[in-house]
Order: structure tokens, then sequence, then C-alpha cells
């Protein structure tokens, strides 16, 4: 997480992961969700917030979660159901089921698949938000392979050279194990950052960077300043000349492997929902599993050893800051801005639910 997007520490208020766990848990079971999925729903949104990805976790997304619920936008128990397979794959059907439950599930087909077949992979549609694309891309981690996970997700972002957002935020998550490092987790939107960082910044009251958004008539704002009334997010990339074209490219890929592969339809003409597409590469079936971590060791150590650009301290690689924020949270808690503490004092409130978030 950029530095802009962390709480001020003379106003954070830090709360323990299992403290926040046991609060998540029970409003989610008082959205209807069993028992099991509560728990599997909570995983991944504290996930996100022991490992420093605040944008995707409770202070940004538990919110929109329990309006949807409200609203009937997601379904508490859903029945999922496989709609087609082979012996390596499977499209699945969610039901509106919410993304944190749907999701690992999913990616435990594609590890199941990818153990007997060498790989594994499995669509899912009808879906709902399934929260940090590193979760699932992670579970792979124990079961010695490689996790791929991506989902389509809103349409904010510009086409290159387009002033309408037609293109899903689409994020991309990659997982691989190693020996002795912390592993290599990358999860990013093919947008210019995740729209949610967008989000944090307005409530923040910090201004956004150069390149991240464009203005109501799609001009790339290339100087950094507030959000304005009117913006739309830029690919990944930015401008043409910068590789947007990239950015951009790779998010229709998503848009293709997730939404036209489920069979619903890509971009505005996507029918059923969000979709998600998971994949499991056992290492085993490719080289010895032992050497690969080896070398995954290697490679990283040498990475981080790298010689410094002027003006930085060391270099490091995807996963490696996450692995250590966590070892930071989970001994002195995760800090949360007062007005989410607030959200959450009046939520249990009005939901008649324990108050547990104390400080720290």
């Amino acid at each position: 997480m950029l530095e802009r997007f962390h709480v001020p520490a003379d106003i954070a208020v830090h709360v323990m992961p299992d403290d926040m766990s046991a609060t998540v848990v029970d409003i989610f079971l008082k959205m209807g969700m069993s028992q099991a999925d509560a728990e599997q729903a909570t995983d991944v949104l504290v996930y996100a917030d022991v490992r420093g990805i605040e944008s995707h976790g409770v202070s940004n997304m538990l919110r929109s979660y329990v309006e949807q619920f409200k609203k009937n936008a997601i379904n508490p128990r859903p029945n999922v159901r496989v709609v087609r397979e082979m012996n390596a794959t499977a499209t699945i059907d969610c039901d509106g089921g919410h993304g944190l439950v749907v999701g690992p599930m999913a990616m435990n087909m594609a590890i199941e698949r990818a153990r007997e077949h060498g790989i594994g992979s499995v669509t899912a549609m009808n879906g709902r938000h399934f929260g940090a694309c590193a979760y699932h891309a992670a579970m792979a981690l124990k079961h010695d392979m490689i996790g791929i996970a991506m989902t389509t997700g809103g349409l904010n972002v510009l086409p290159v050279y387009g002033s309408k957002p037609l293109v899903g935020l689409n994020p991309i998550g990659v997982a691989a194990p190693t020996k002795n490092e912390p592993p290599f987790i990358f999860d990013a939107s093919m947008s210019s950052v995740a729209g949610n960082k967008i989000v944090l910044a307005k409530r923040l009251g910090v201004p956004v960077m150069p390149g991240w958004i464009a203005d109501g008539e799609g001009n790339p704002i290339m100087e950094e300043q507030q959000v304005p009334e009117k913006w739309a997010m830029l690919p990944s990339g930015a401008t043409r000349e910068l590789g947007a074209h990239k950015g951009y490219s790779l998010a229709v890929m998503v848009e293709i492997l997730c939404a036209v592969l489920g069979g619903t339809g890509a971009g505005t003409h996507r029918t059923k929902g969000a979709a998600h597409h998971f994949i499991a590469y056992n290492i085993e079936a490719f080289t010895d599993v032992n050497s690969f971590k080896e070398m995954m060791d290697e490679y990283m150590r040498e990475l981080q050893d790298s010689p410094t650009a002027p003006g930085h301290d060391r270099v490091v690689y995807a996963g490696l800051p996450e692995y250590e924020e966590e070892i930071e949270r989970r001994e002195h808690g995760i800090p949360y801005h007062p007005e989410v503490i607030d959200w959450f004092r009046s939520t249990c409130g009005e939901l008649d639910i324990p108050w547990r978030l104390t400080k720290a």
C-alpha cells in the first residue's frame, strides 16, 4: 500500500486481528450466512487488512457488502453448481453467492484438479465481488502449486484514447512458493491503481497521483490533485506513450478469461454479475518441487540484494512488503481510521453485536 493511503499514526486505532475477525463473523451471520461461510468470508477480508491491502479489507469492503446483503444483491446461502466440466477444468454458477466464499471454493476445485492432472482451471460466473486476488492465488502455495486468480471488476476504466469507461478494473493475482524466502505474491488491477484506492484517497483527503485518473471528458490528469467531481480510471500505464495499451489489453484478457469463457458476455454485455477465473499449476508435474523452491529463493534474494537507485533504501518484490506488514500487524494490531471504527460502532449497535474492537 502506498504511504499516502496509510492511516496517519496519530489518529490510527489499532485493533487485534482476532477481535476484528470475531466482529466481522458476527456481522456476516446477521446477514444470513452460515457459520462456515461467515468464517471463510471473514478470513479473506482480514487477510487483506493484516497484509496492508486496506483497499480490499474491512474498511472499504464490509460496509459495501452489508448494503448489498440488505438489498438482496448477495445470496447468503447460494446453491453453487458445476454447469460444465472436463478432467482438469470446470465452469460453476455461483448463484449470486458472496465471492469471498465461492472464490475459495472454486480455487480449491482448481487445486484438486491440478493435483490429479498437473493443472486445474475453474471459471465462475454469476458471482459477486471476491476480495483480494492475492488471497485466492496464495491458497495454492501450501499445496506446492502456483496459483493464479483474476476477476472482472467494475467498469470504471477507459479504453486507450476513449472517453467512456468500458473496461473492468480486472485484477490479476499470482502466487509462487519459495523455500525460505517470503513467497512471491502479486496482486494488482489492470487499471492505474485499484478503484478502491480512489475511495481511500477521498476518505483521507489526499491527492491522487499523475496518471491515475482522467477527467470527465477522458483527458488523463497528469498532475497531482484532489479527486474531481467527475472522473474515470485510466489503464495501467496511464497514456499510450507510457504503455497504457498493455494494461488496457491485459484488462480485456481478464474479461475474456472470466466473463466470455464463463459464457456471460464481456464489459457492458455482462449478464450475470461478476465472473472469476482460477488456475493452479502443480509444480511436481513440471519440475522437481524442491529445486523449484530453491531457484525461487535464489532469485528472490538476488532481487533483494540488487543495487538501489539513488534515493531508495532497498529493492523488494511482490509479497515481501506484505509479509513484513503481516508480522507487524499480527503483533501490534491493524491500524484503522477512526471513521471506520465509528461505522463498526454504529453497525454493531444496530445489529446487537458485542463490542470487541477495543484499542490494542
